[in-house]
């Protein structure tokens, strides 16, 4: 399998994202190179292998759910750029 130029400006359309002539060459190359490394781990016998979720052993790592005092409001808006009064204000990422 390979990954064309051609895919990879119709994904980079997709995700909103201008490459240069040089960009989308190397994205293709790395890309392709990635998808050749897929290749070639799906070669290697996995018979017997036990599935896991983690590379080492985890053990429950969530703390108990409890009420605890929060930030205060005004200590959490003290850094923003730009706020209401009431919570953080963003510029609008998707359009006007």
């Amino acid at each position: 399998m390979s990954i064309s130029r051609q895919e990879v400006e119709k994904v980079a359309l997709l995700a909103r994202l201008t490459l240069s002539d040089d960009e989308a060459q190397l994205m293709t190359r790395q890309l392709n190179d990635i998808v050749s490394y897929v290749d070639e781990l799906s070669q290697v016998d996995t018979d017997g292998v036990e599935p896991m979720a983690h590379a080492i052993e985890v053990h429950n790592v969530l703390r108990p759910d409890e009420v605890r005092d929060s930030l205060p409001r005004q200590s959490a808006l003290a850094n923003a750029p730009k706020h209401s009064g009431a919570g953080y204000l963003v510029p609008a990422v998707l359009g006007d």
